[in-house]
């Protein structure tokens, strides 16, 4: 089974209905009837798109070689409606051809006729079909185990699949947004390795400003071992005065030495954080344990948290250190 997009938004899908065909873009590289192979029709395609990226044109040539090639009359072709949320379902009954005029835009010149079978509603699979018809690639092979579960809502069509899906959907939906949650989480401590040193001190002071603090970052060499000084007033006249260290070093735990080290510029009165993206050794947390002065240690897993629990409150100029997208998710 075979899953070929309508063109862009599936504007196109009326038309592979009507026409009882599929079809795909790229016209500028003509006819490729003639065509032998995958090599040939790499090198056909890199003459038509002269300087285009190594990436875009592999991945080109790798859809359009399902499409030249890898098709066969008897396979089922999908096509899918945004608009009713149906899969138009079919079977291949023709070998590739080159043909103007049958799609109702000029650039949709290679065709495949098909034989439509019926439709499928999005909404009566499961959501790990779901899941995997939603790629956005042109041209791509649909797993065995979602081409099963089309072919079976098609030859039996039951009204009632939503509610016997129900319970199978809701726990598959939890595991991607689990999943979604674990996959974002360590794009977003990615990010944060990548940030300089310098940069580091003004993200931590501008997590501190998005949760309520007035902040003043320490001038680069001398810090004395404060690298940013935070409280509600701005000057230390209002409780809590919070003084902060920031150790941004890959791959470096800091020690029970590094937090003594700290502790002993501080004063009576004082709030502490040591901010380590390397983590901490477990003689470290004791240290801090022990600790006369509050003092809270923040890994690089604390601060994520506390990034993505307070970004909406980020000031600009924190937000184009590490710019974030928020994501939309059903309950």
């Amino acid at each position: 089974m075979w899953m070929i997009r309508a063109g862009e938004g599936a504007y196109l899908v009326d038309d592979f209905e009507k026409a009882a065909c599929v079809s795909i873009g790229w016209n500028e590289i003509g006819d490729l009837s003639d065509i032998a192979n995958e090599s040939d029709l790499k090198s056909k395609y890199l003459a038509s798109f002269q300087g285009q990226h190594t990436s875009k044109s592999s991945n080109a040539v790798a859809m359009i070689k399902k499409f030249r090639f890898d098709m066969k009359v008897g396979d089922l072709a999908i096509t899918y409606n945004p608009s009713s949320r149906e899969y138009l379902v079919g079977e291949i009954i023709s070998d590739y051809t080159y043909v103007q005029d049958i799609i109702d835009d000029e650039s949709f010149n290679h065709i495949r006729k098909v034989k439509w079978l019926g439709h499928v509603s999005r909404d009566a699979l499961s959501v790990s079909s779901r899941n995997t018809l939603g790629s956005t690639l042109t041209v791509f092979a649909v797993n065995q185990d979602v081409a099963s579960e089309i072919k079976r809502n098609l030859d039996h069509q039951q009204p009632n699949q939503v509610e016997v899906l129900a319970e199978e959907n809701e726990k598959a939906i939890e595991q991607s947004r689990n999943d979604v949650i674990e996959q974002s989480s360590e794009l977003i401590k990615d990010r944060i390795i990548a940030i300089s040193p310098e940069d580091m001190e003004y993200l931590v002071a501008g997590v501190l400003r998005a949760m309520g603090y007035r902040t003043r970052v320490s001038n680069k060499g001398m810090d004395r071992g404060v690298d940013i000084f935070a409280s509600p007033d701005g000057i230390g006249l209002e409780s809590p005065r919070i003084k902060v260290e920031v150790k941004h070093q890959k791959n470096k735990r800091m020690t029970s030495q590094h937090l003594r080290s700290f502790i002993g510029g501080l004063r009576e009165g004082d709030r502490a954080l040591y901010v380590s993206t390397g983590g901490f050794t477990k003689d470290a947390k004791y240290e801090a344990d022990r600790s006369n002065i509050p003092l809270t240690l923040i890994d690089i897993d604390d601060l994520m948290k506390l990034i993505t629990e307070h970004y909406d409150e980020f000031d600009i100029e924190t937000r184009v250190l590490l710019p974030l997208t928020k994501v939309y998710w059903p309950r």
